[in-house]
């Protein structure tokens, strides 16, 4: 398909006749006043030049009339600049669907074209007749390959070229592949029906100022940080309560247990609402969903504030993680939304640190409240003036959500040009909100019980983010029952985890470096993205080792409190690589990967409070870190496993290859 036309504007004399001549020599001097544009300006109809019957009473209107009915087809037949054949390729694009980048949408099924929300063009359409003139079809996508001739192996015995029988076999071979692929191909039409020819995607221009990969570095990182620190909010809000689990028993007469709950239950809601957040911001975007959550979470900070009973905290602690959770589920995506696939890793360790920081900072502060103000309702009022100020900050964020700003770009397209055929790929697609949460509700599910190399990945994850809700609960028995420290010393204590989690922090670019200096030597794997892993990895069993053989009545607290240290550097190294290997691995629906790992990492950080404090008490101090450390010494293994046999083993157990380098099976 040729690059459709701009306008038709005659220069028409209110004195002369209007002629069929004189409109098509007037289109015919656009056309060529174009020709240097490629542009080519549609025929009209044989209908708009009727012969008109001549009345000299009322030849003003009708010359009136035909110039305004030749000025409005004219303005009808107005079309913005489109890309060619030619122009895609010489952007790189071929037959071969490429995996998408994570931005686009997940639930877009066969896509054939996922490059639209990456891809900057010199006229932002691309319509799909011309992707079908490159050997893109929806009925091909599904595997991703080039035409059928392809699969035949191209390294036959020349010496044989000549031979009838080998030639009649040969031939008869490609006329059954042919037919083969028709039938595939008219199967897959039944199931994917072809998108109209006449539909134009819309794709960001050439240094697009709208597409936020675009954006200045100084406001990317200023971004960046900001969604860190929503992240820092959240995690910060579950864990606060720790520093006052004793007033709260008391005040409401419950057993410690179920003052735990506050904190469980938040976390547990962490599990449930990146199912509603995820889907939702596909469909309207990034920043509305922080706003309406965030909102939320904010207002529902006041009723555990003013709560007259432990059931109304426990309520409300659990819906302030659900709309809480839209920071955790959504703040990566949004990180991604602004930085290449080679420059983003620096940006995702800083967002890596926020889950895992946050919570430590939270009992810190509890624990001074408590001990200087006793009052158990100015923590929820000082997490509700945190949530507060980072909703209002937070909503500052222009929308980073690539399909999002080309569905809105296209929406104004179509007002302005008539052409209602202007569109991105997901609306051709035609899915609803409730189509867009079945998809996001089943896959993370289907994930979790088909795909064993995730659920590893995401059971270390677990692992890790349940040890750090263990450490909370952990160091009050240690440092508060053996060495008698106060609530706001025991939150002290917790400091060299956040200092640990810096130190990473320094680390993590170097490895990134390393990773980016790999990648222009060879072709890439997901396994790559195992290094931090594999440093990360001991750290966590040395400090559990350290933890239980230093927590002696005669040994100095510095001893056990170092323990921390070791954790919270291995901690973030870990969740780092393995953050950035699931995205790799299960690139075409790394959304639902993450919102796997999301739901069982929080279904464990919610589990391990409830019993950590008991397993202290019944076990003691050293046998309950040692049972810890001997579960996360046999976890060393794993990511030093994966960087070997990663390859082979994901050939073996994924149900297909859903990496971001698809062809790393075949190298």
């Amino acid at each position: 398909m040729s690059i459709h036309s701009i306008s038709t504007h005659s220069s028409i004399s209110s004195h002369s006749t209007v002629s069929r001549d004189d409109i098509v020599n007037n289109t015919s001097n656009n056309n060529n006043n174009n020709n240097n544009n490629n542009l080519l300006t549609p025929p009209l109809n044989d209908d708009d030049f009727a012969p008109q019957a001549y009345d000299p009473e009322d030849a003003q209107s009708q010359l009136s009339g035909n110039l305004s009915s030749t000025l409005s087809r004219a303005e009808s037949l107005k079309m913005v600049r489109t890309e060619t054949a030619k122009s895609l390729k010489n952007l790189g694009l071929n037959k071969v669907i490429s995996i998408a980048d994570p931005i686009r949408p997940s639930n877009i099924n066969n896509p054939i074209f996922p490059e639209e929300y990456t891809l900057e063009t010199s006229t932002g359409l691309v319509p799909v007749e011309t992707l079908h003139e490159i050997g893109r079809s929806r009925s091909k996508a599904q595997s991703g390959t080039t035409s059928s001739f392809n699969r035949f192996p191209t390294n036959y015995n020349q010496d044989n070229e000549d031979d009838e029988d080998i030639q009649l076999e040969k031939e008869k071979e490609k006329e059954q592949q042919k037919n083969q692929d028709l039938d595939e191909e008219s199967q897959s039409s039944k199931i994917n029906p072809p998108f109209d020819p006449e539909i134009q995607f819309v794709t960001f221009y050439i240094n697009d100022p709208e597409n936020p990969h675009n954006w200045k570095p100084f406001l990317r990182w200023t971004y960046t940080i900001i969604l860190s620190l929503m992240v820092v909010c959240v995690a910060f809000g579950s864990s606060i309560v720790t520093g006052a689990l004793g007033p709260m028993s008391e005040k409401y007469h419950v057993s410690t247990e179920v003052s735990i709950l506050s904190c469980s239950l938040m976390v547990l809601g962490f599990s449930v609402g990146p199912l509603i957040w995820s889907p939702l911001s596909e469909q309207i975007g990034r920043r509305p969903v922080y706003f309406i959550s965030f909102g939320l979470y904010f207002i529902f900070n006041i009723p555990c504030a003013v709560a007259p009973n432990i059931g109304t905290i426990l309520v409300c602690r659990f819906l302030c993680g659900v709309f809480a959770a839209s920071g955790l589920a959504n703040v990566g995506g949004s990180i991604s939304d602004m930085f290449p696939t080679e420059t983003r890793g620096k940006a995702i360790a800083y967002f890596a640190a926020a889950p895992y920081g946050g919570p430590v900072i939270g009992p810190l502060v509890g624990g001074f409240i408590t001990r200087y103000n006793g009052r158990i309702s100015l923590i929820f009022w000082v997490n509700f003036a945190f949530s507060g100020l980072m909703w209002i900050v937070g909503s500052l964020i222009p929308e980073t959500y690539a399909p999002v700003i080309l569905k809105r770009r296209a929406k104004k397209l179509r007002n302005e040009t008539g052409n209602e055929k202007i569109m991105t790929e997901q609306e051709a697609a035609g899915l609803s909100l409730k189509e867009l949460i079945e998809t996001c509700l089943y896959r993370p599910l289907k994930f979790a019980i088909t795909e064993p190399v995730l659920d590893l990945m995401c059971f270390y994850v677990c692992l890790i983010y349940s040890l750090l809700y263990a450490f909370f609960f952990a160091y009050p028995v240690v440092f508060g029952e053996l060495y008698n420290f106060g609530d706001d010393l025991v939150g002290l204590v917790l400091i060299p985890i956040i200092i640990g989690a810096g130190l990473a922090l320094l680390t993590t670019p170097i490895i990134e470096s390393y990773y980016v200096k790999m990648c222009q030597t060879r072709n890439p794997t997901p396994e790559d993205r195992l290094i931090g892993a594999m440093i990360g990895s001991p750290f966590p069993a040395i400090a559990l080792w350290i933890l239980g053989s230093t927590s002696e009545k005669h040994i100095f607290w510095v001893g056990p409190a170092s323990s921390g240290l070791a954790f919270g550097y291995g901690m973030v190294l870990i969740y780092y690589s393995l953050n950035n290997y699931i995205i790799d691995t299960y690139a075409k629906y790394a959304a639902s990967a993450l919102a796997t790992k999301v739901f069982l990492r929080s279904a464990g950080g919610a589990a391990f409070p409830l019993f950590t404090m008991q397993m202290y008490h019944k076990l003691g101090l050293r046998w309950a870190s040692y049972l810890l450390a001997f579960i996360t010494t046999a976890m060393i293994i794993l990511p030093f496993a994966f960087y070997k046999w990663g390859k082979s083993l994901r050939k073996r157990f994924c149900k297909e290859n859903f990496s971001a380098f698809p062809d790393d099976d075949d190298e």
